[in-house]
């Protein structure tokens, strides 16, 4: 008699996969919010919605793009998660809402019972950062498909927001203020770039010590990207703020004039604020053009705002008051919806 086959022998342990979700139930179960139904393990997330006087859902999904190469490379997983929640919640935060839940995918060759976990304690952290709750996910093994020891993570968040309040850079006028809030660094954008700049050209590692930067190359490239929702959620309630960016990929060109109205520019100082030594770092060894700088990477600027002068000293000093360090960029100018650097 032919010997059984079994769904195990082909690289797919479910029991493995089982006990997987035991061992994350307590960093799931951290991120639980009010609104939250049941527990993970069902075949989907319940979430129960407050009252609201005419709510709009905001959903927005993204991944982290090549930064996993990163955490494979300096062999840290506990916050690529950060990134792939980042990604989604300042996203749907640009349009004034709060973001309810986060699910994530998780896709391997075959669960790794020491990075797996990692991998979603950075996800419940990158929950909590942002006030949502992680409600349920997908953990698919597939064996043949990811080299050994790589993974892909991506996700998809939920949010909410009263009609009257979206906000859309509709209302922006020719005066308005364009403010900044610090990045963490690079971000998640960008990193086909990175390494081939870093990696390839100059045939740094990620252990490589540069002085510039204080730190280890890796150290540097594997930080986490910042999640921007509480400061937009209580500059909300106290300024009225016209139009919100998150400068991911397209950096300050592609993704300013999203939020302009057509007869408008916005015009950046570049004098402004003191550029993080990464980026200078990599205009400097990658002989890279501002304008290719500015339209690729957030260049230390990872959310910015737009209000009217009237509302700019409120809008500093609550932003000061949240612990925030704002930078006054520029101002909206008659135009054609793009981005000026000057």
């Amino acid at each position: 008699m032919a010997d059984k086959l079994t769904y195990r022998d082909s690289g797919v342990d479910i029991d493995a996969g089982n006990q997987f979700v035991e061992n994350i139930k307590k960093s799931v179960q951290s991120t639980y919010i009010d609104g939250v139904l049941g527990d993970i393990g069902g075949f989907g997330g319940l979430f129960e919605l407050a009252k609201y006087k005419n709510p709009v859902l905001v959903s927005g999904t993204d991944g982290v793009g090549t930064k996993l190469k990163i955490a494979f490379m300096v062999d840290k997983h506990d916050t690529i998660g950060i990134d792939a929640v980042a990604m989604c919640v300042n996203d749907i935060a640009v349009l004034g809402a709060k973001p309810l839940f986060f699910l994530d995918y998780l896709a391997t060759g075959r669960l790794d019972p020491k990075v797996s976990p990692d991998i979603v304690s950075g996800i419940a952290e990158g929950c909590r950062q942002a006030g949502c709750a992680l409600i349920g996910g997908e953990t698919a093994e597939m064996p043949g498909f990811y080299q050994v020891g790589e993974y892909d993570i991506a996700g998809f968040s939920v949010g909410i927001v009263e009609k009257d309040e979206i906000i859309n850079g509709s209302t922006t006028k020719e005066g308005d203020i364009i403010i900044g809030l610090p990045s963490s660094g690079i971000h998640s954008n960008g990193y086909s770039l990175v390494r081939k700049l870093f990696f390839e050209k100059l045939s740094w590692t990620v252990d490589t010590y540069v002085d510039e930067l204080g730190k280890k190359l890796g150290e540097e490239l594997i930080t986490p990207t910042r999640i921007y929702v509480k400061t937009v959620l209580s500059l909300k309630e106290k300024v009225n703020i016209k139009g919100m960016v998150h400068v991911t990929g397209g950096g300050f060109i592609e993704n300013i004039p999203r939020v302009l109205p057509e007869d408008l520019d916005a015009v950046i100082d570049l004098n402004s604020y003191n550029v993080p030594a990464i980026f200078k770092l990599m205009q400097k060894h990658g002989n890279i053009d501002t304008h290719e700088m500015y339209k690729t990477f957030n260049m230390g600027i990872g959310y910015i705002f737009i209000v009217s002068k009237d509302e700019k000293d409120k809008a500093i000093e609550t932003l000061k008051e949240l612990g925030e360090t704002p930078v006054i960029l520029g101002e909206v100018v008659k135009g054609t919806r793009k981005c000026l650097l000057k």
